[in-house]
């Protein structure tokens, strides 16, 4: 092939690829790239080397390659259509949260069931400025490998103990209802039962719990309700306008 027809080639085949990616990344643009689940990471990868062959493979004509790019990437879509319909298969691809340290104790069990070992406990600890275990009241790692720490009420900047203040023990809040299913288990370990729950959603106008997106109950007993169907009286905007 001459040197001007390949160039030629290549860059046709650039031009595809790249496109095919833009496409792909503003239908999937919505999920968070800096809190990619090892699922989304290989999915990423795939997706990628699927687009580079469509630009090296000179021997094989790119179409079939961007057919395999597309059909790949509208699985994917169709696996996160799924994931944000059940909260179960959301929990199998995605994973559940697991407390690591509960009031300054490391719970060594559950970091064996992850796979989570010390040294990259105490790196993510480091990385938020904590340096003594002790200091915790609560760390979770979340399903996207992050780990979110609570500092007990003490050991807060500005702290409670720097002023001489009494402090008070702050704990977890319990998720009551997801995606309009009530959570159980949550309302059992806080010694409350559903017709509690279904009264306190009364109080703010809801009927049923299908009605609601999310429910948390905090640890000083106050109940947080996300509508479904929120009425937003004034919408703001954090995008700008095309063009403008």
């Amino acid at each position: 092939m001459p040197v001007t027809s390949l160039y030629l080639e290549m860059t046709a085949r650039a031009v595809i690829a790249f496109l095919a990616i833009l496409i792909i990344a503003r239908v999937l643009e919505k999920e968070r790239a800096g809190q990619l689940t090892y699922y989304e990471y290989l999915a990423g990868i795939t997706t990628g080397i699927i687009a580079g062959g469509i630009v090296i493979q000179t021997r094989i004509s790119p179409w079939p390659l961007l057919l395999a790019l597309f059909v790949f990437s509208i699985l994917n879509y169709l696996v996160r259509f799924i994931t944000l319909k059940s909260r179960v298969v959301r929990k199998v691809l995605a994973g559940e949260p697991v407390l690591i340290i509960q009031n300054g104790k490391i719970m060594e069990q559950h970091m064996k069931n992850v796979q989570y070992n010390i040294d990259d406990l105490l790196m993510q600890l480091r990385s938020q400025g904590v340096f003594n275990i002790s200091d915790v009241e609560f760390a979770v790692l979340e399903a996207d490998g992050r780990l979110s720490v609570l500092l007990k009420s003490s050991k807060k900047p500005v702290t409670a103990e720097d002023l001489q203040l009494e402090s008070q023990y702050q704990g977890l809040s319990s998720e009551l209802i997801i995606d309009g299913v009530i959570i159980y288990q949550n309302l059992d370990q806080n010694n409350l039962d559903e017709s509690w729950l279904i009264n306190e959603l009364k109080k703010q106008g809801i009927q049923t719990p299908g009605e609601v997106h999310l429910a948390i109950l905090d640890a000083q007993g106050n109940l947080y309700v996300d509508k479904k169907d929120d009425e937003v009286v004034h919408n703001t905007r954090i995008q700008d306008d095309p063009g403008g």
